[in-house]
């Protein structure tokens, strides 16, 4: 179990990411990648992108030491998801490429205990600005192609939850927020506990604040960083809405195409579009059938056509569920 214990200081202090963090989505789809898991809702993608990475001409040496450094199960390098990510892709490979010497012999040192590694990673624990190029290099190629095509369903997830612990925040406050994180976490008197935690440790956050990162591509257990001196960072699993499908060919996306026209054509009305606006910064179905005057039968049906459409997200958070835009449902109401 992992405790992160807090000061009223750094209750206050604690935030959620303002949107997905593209490294961490990327360090955290190797592992899964690489896993035995077999959850369903990532069949598609995984299938998907052992195939293209497979095409990929020499990806054996383009990827081997990326993929070497994320091991499916146990320990991975700190230094690969700096906190600088938080500023996006550019920001996060910077700060890499810039990591001291001292760190990357200590978290490279404590990987190879349990990890056979190749032999670049000798020359990645000097700092040899060589190999760290090429690492940053086949992290941005790995992206364009295992990230980037799923991107509008990463962020259409990590969106729906943002809203969920904004709720959660504006009914209870920050400890609201906290207390929000159940089944996998657990809240109480400035505790927070991580449950089934694959090690035993207390992080002491001493006035830092805790930044909490939704996740898609993070599994069951939550991931905190090993070295207590970084910038406190809490990554969590967020719920994955149907999973991720590949990037369709050009007779699939005639195919989705149509059926996109014909479920958008059903959109059309005054109650629908108020739905959707409705929908915005995240709305129950009580809320929204009060708001508009309708019956919660009719917000039912009308928040359904909407989430066929691609248009909203629904979460059921014990007896009610919180509907939220995702990037097409936000374009179209911005249209």
């Amino acid at each position: 179990m992992l405790k992160i214990i807090f000061s009223s200081e750094d209750i206050l202090r604690t935030r959620v990411a303002p949107a997905a963090d593209p490294v961490w989505e990327l360090v955290l789809s190797l592992h899964l990648l690489q896993g035995r898991g077999r959850d369903p809702l990532l069949t598609p993608w995984r299938r998907t992108v052992a195939n293209t990475l497979r095409m990929e001409e020499s990806s054996g040496e383009r990827f081997r030491l990326l993929l070497a450094l994320n091991p499916p199960r146990g320990y991975f390098p700190d230094f690969l998801t700096p906190y600088a990510s938080k500023n996006g892709l550019a920001a996060g490979l910077e700060a890499v490429r810039g990591t001291p010497v001292d760190m990357l012999h200590r978290d490279l040192t404590r990987l190879a205990e349990e990890n056979v590694l190749p032999a670049p990673a000798a020359g990645l624990a000097r700092g040899e600005p060589e190999v760290l190029r090429h690492l940053t290099g086949s992290m941005a190629r790995y992206q364009e192609l295992a990230v980037t095509p799923y991107w509008s369903r990463i962020q259409a997830a990590v969106e729906a939850d943002r809203a969920r612990r904004a709720r959660a925040m504006l009914d209870g406050g920050a400890e609201g927020l906290l207390a929000s994180l159940r089944p996998s976490m657990r809240w109480a008197d400035g505790v927070l506990e991580v449950l089934d935690y694959p090690d035993t440790r207390e992080l002491h956050l001493d006035g830092r604040g805790l930044l909490l990162v939704p996740s898609f591509f993070c599994a069951r257990t939550p991931v905190a960083l090993v070295d207590p001196a970084l910038p406190p960072v809490l990554v969590y699993p967020v719920d994955r809405l149907g999973g991720l499908t590949p990037a369709p060919g050009l007779g699939a996306r005639r195919n989705a195409d149509g059926a996109s026209r014909e479920a958008l054509a059903a959109l059309l009305g005054r109650t629908r579009a108020a739905v959707l606006e409705a929908a915005d910064e995240g709305c129950t179905t009580g809320e929204m059938a009060r708001r508009l005057s309708i019956s919660a039968a009719a917000a039912s049906q009308h928040t359904s056509v909407l989430r066929n459409a691609g248009l909203l997200v629904s979460h059921r958070d014990r007896n009610t569920v919180l509907h939220t835009l995702t990037p097409l449902g936000r374009a179209v109401l911005d249209a």
